[in-house]
């Protein structure tokens, strides 16, 4: 009976492997539903191999014996193509198998089928003699015959998909090849040796290690954990968005009134000189609150890459001007250097793009004492691509060789001892890192520590061989102040210091001016017949928001005139939004007189 004791083993090992795999709550996907037909068809062949050996011994001539055996090589054919299958279903790629998915099953399933019926028609003999007892005949030759097949297909798979398929997947095979040479070398020394069982039951085992079956209770415990996660994430995205909206309100009030100071020609010198340090200190508590806004929308993958027309050459003038202001009286030379050839009008998120390559002239202009800076533009043009390659070259401080990596972690800031002089949160190269690579670009430090450093930004961007922009001298469109007397305006705001700002803003341009203080006041307005040429209407106002009250106006037809929509809510992608939503266009606060500009003459300018 020695050879009854590989299959008892092989029984118990089995049954406690699947109760440990029942036992617990499982992913329900193709590995563990596989797995489980596996397990189970192979506790199914351990009993009946129990059974031929046990009648095979004591009645080796009942007719049940026979057709046990039948049923065995049944079983062998059902495991070994199933086993394939497996194989083959996590190779392939995801692609071809939702193709040929149930294709596939049913080739294996005919398969199946027909080696079965052939099983029960060819011969099949019995060996028994003093203890050692085996079967032969053409039945386990098909047998033998459909098990090589499968294993070349398994091996042909690996060979095809080795790069697809994760190292583990590899452990149930290469036991499969070594289990069956150590089987083959066993039976020719002892052809009593009955070990297709046992090995079939290792390999199921060995499976059980290797599929993907992740416990649910921890899963349950991760989701909940992820869930908790992203409410914090949001909430702490809600509050970053209210701090925005709150600090801008009284930034919009600093920086309208600082704005009308500093153009006051009667101001003496040292008053204007403050007020421009007041603009300045303005602009770079924004630009922080811009950062921290940005870095948490990029982690909470929210940052959208908005793509449309824009004027090259108008950005880098713009680029330009602002590192001027930023260098202010510093000892430096600034210079530019733009390549002619680049289009004038491409296809991008100019937002984006001016954003990152603003983030390093900053940074330069932040760490150079002394010097020059210089601004370089180049290109490359192929296929309706542009490949811009933008550089930034400075004399600064330079960076140290093992530090260069750090410059893009979050709010990590250098050598914090040596530049506690300087402004800002760590945030900037950061965010110019994240943005360039959702617009597919890149970015190159070199740097020579107390030499300098250049950075350089390589960014493809689609040509507008059509552009549906207007291409205008915007610098002196934005200079110049329009009379536009006899237009009336409405000022919408909860707040009476933003009316008082946006008043004061207004005022030269001789525009007719009234306001009101929430969305039921400016109905009213409209129902007693006033009659105006623009709104600007504040968004987040209590009881009846802009846009709520904007919905309520078209609902009724009181006004069929531009509304702008004058909002704190400067976050990317408010501005479409609010189109979207049904205001003729959109302003940030603080107001940015150019802006203003712009948005009085597209609308007031007849």
């Amino acid at each position: 009976m020695i050879n009854m004791h590989f299959q008892i083993a092989s029984f118990f090992y089995m049954v406690m492997v699947l109760i440990v795999f029942f036992a617990k709550n499982r992913v329900k996907n193709f590995e563990t539903d596989i797995f489980s037909v596996l397990s189970i068809t192979n506790i199914i062949g351990i009993i009946i191999d129990i059974i031929v050996v046990y009648f095979g011994y004591y009645d080796p001539y009942n007719n049940i014996v026979y057709i046990l055996n039948r049923f065995y090589l049944s079983y062998i054919i059902i495991w070994v193509s199933l086993f394939s299958l497996y194989i083959f279903k996590v190779t392939i790629p995801k692609s071809t198998n939702n193709k040929y998915g149930k294709i596939i099953d049913i080739i294996y399933f005919l398969s199946i089928i027909i080696a079965i019926i052939f099983v029960f028609i060819l011969p099949l003999n019995l060996y028994n003699n003093n203890g050692v007892m085996y079967s032969y005949g053409k039945a386990i030759s098909e047998v033998v015959i459909i098990s090589v097949i499968h294993t070349c297909i398994i091996l042909g798979l690996i060979i095809l998909y080795r790069k697809r398929l994760s190292y583990h997947k590899y452990i149930p095979i290469a036991v499969l090849v070594i289990l069956c040479i150590i089987a083959l070398i066993a039976r020719s020394i002892n052809p009593g040796l009955l070990l297709t069982t046992f090995i079939i039951t290792f390999i199921n085992i060995v499976m059980f290690f290797t599929i993907e079956n992740p416990d649910m209770k921890l899963i349950e415990q991760l989701n909940i954990a992820r869930d908790q996660a992203e409410k914090a994430n949001s909430a702490k995205t809600d509050f970053l968005s209210s701090m925005s909206h709150e600090i801008r309100t009284p930034l919009n009030a600093i920086v309208g009134f600082s704005n009308s100071l500093y153009e006051n020609e009667k101001l003496p010198a040292d008053l204007k000189n403050d007020v421009k340090d007041i603009l300045t200190a303005s602009d770079n508590l924004l630009e922080i609150v811009n950062g921290v806004l940005d870095i948490s929308k990029i982690e909470a993958n929210k940052i959208e890459i908005i793509n449309k027309e824009y004027d090259t050459k108008k950005m880098f003038d713009e680029l330009t001007k602002l590192t001027k202001v930023r260098i202010n009286e510093k000892p430096i030379e600034f210079i530019t250097k733009f390549d002619e050839s680049i289009p004038r009008v491409l296809y991008g998120d100019q937002i984006r793009v001016k954003q990152v390559i603003l983030n390093v002239l900053t940074n330069a202009a932040k760490y150079t004492d002394k010097g020059k800076i210089i601004f370089t533009t180049k290109s490359i043009i192929k296929d309706g691509i542009v490949r811009m390659i933008i550089s930034v070259e400075d004399t600064g401080r330079g960076i140290k060789k093992e530090n260069i990596d750090k410059l893009f972690t979050k709010f990590e800031r250098l050598e914090e001892d040596r530049n506690t002089t300087i402004e800002g949160t760590g945030l900037g190269l950061a965010i110019t890192k994240k943005l360039l690579e959702l617009m597919n670009g890149k970015i190159i430090v070199q740097s020579e520590y107390g030499k300098g450093s250049i950075f350089t930004i390589v960014l493809d961007q689609k040509i507008v061989k059509n552009p549906t922009i207007a291409l205008a001298d915007e610098d002196n469109a934005n200079k110049k102040i329009e009379d536009l007397r006899g237009k009336k305006v409405l000022v919408v705001d909860d707040n009476k210091l933003n009316i008082k700002v946006a008043v004061r803003l207004l005022t030269p341009y001789n525009l007719t001016i009234e306001s009101a203080e929430s969305g039921f006041e400016t109905i009213d307005k409209l129902k007693e017949n006033n009659s105006y040429d623009l709104i600007l209407m504040d968004d987040m106002m209590p009881k009846m928001s802009g846009t709520e009250t904007l919905k309520k106006i078209k609902e009724e037809s009181l006004y069929d005139g531009p509304i702008v929509a004058l909002t704190a809510n400067a976050l990317t992608g408010m501005k479409e939004k609010y189109i979207e939503s049904g205001f003729s266009d959109y302003l940030a606060k603080p107001i940015e007189k150019p802006e203003l500009n712009r948005v009085l003459k597209k609308y007031l300018k007849k």
